[in-house]
């Protein structure tokens, strides 16, 4: 009996340190301006206006989703941006085309799930077909990847480092597919949002 309390009690308290992590992931402790080892020509000219595009096709939008961006959140970030503070609205039965670029030699991913997956330590499988990289759990390092998934449900959803526990810390931004929605938008933290073009 008091073997198993002792068992229940080192569980929580692991999940508890799991959910508000006293010191940064290994290998993020950086938090200064800049993260070293990045090969940075894989986003060389990249900027806000190429985060979110309209495709070559009708009802086709391009995402380009940036890893450790810049040190924001110890470098789990996407654009540069965490927790969900960066919001893509798609319209449904639209296909989304994504570029994920990981300039650092720490691995990461992007894989689409429901939003409350990000609670997790793992994501497990991507809720669109198509939607993430291979092998989200290993993730990629100093490259690039790229997929495609047809947003056919509706509801809130996340654009999160597959990596575990990385989502859990904040690594995800938004994904809202809306029946309302006419075209794709794109809000970074507290700015307007902005219709692709």
């Amino acid at each position: 009996m008091f073997r198993r309390l002792i068992t229940v009690l080192s569980l929580a308290s692991s999940f508890a340190l799991a959910q508000q992590p006293a010191t940064p992931p290994a290998g993020h402790e950086g938090h200064g301006t800049e993260i070293p080892g990045l090969k940075k020509e894989l986003f060389a000219g990249i900027t806000e206006a190429d985060f979110m595009k309209l495709g070559d096709k009708p009802k086709t939008v391009k995402l380009v989703l940036i890893a450790t961006y810049s040190a924001a959140n110890y470098g789990m970030n996407f654009n540069g941006y965490s927790h969900g503070k960066a919001v893509f609205t798609i319209p449904k039965d639209w296909t989304v085309e994504v570029t994920f670029i990981n300039p650092s030699p720490i691995p990461h991913s992007l894989i689409v799930v429901e939003k409350d997956t990000t609670k997790k330590l793992q994501m497990g499988e991507p809720f669109f077909p198509g939607g993430g990289v291979p092998k989200p759990e290993v993730g990629l390092s100093l490259t690039k990847a790229e997929f495609s998934f047809v947003t056919d449900e509706t509801g809130e959803f996340a654009l999160a480092c597959g990596f575990p526990a990385h989502a859990i810390n904040g690594h995800w931004l938004a994904l809202n597919v809306s029946a309302d929605a006419k075209a794709p938008t794109l809000q970074l933290g507290e700015k307007p949002a902005v219709e692709a073009k």
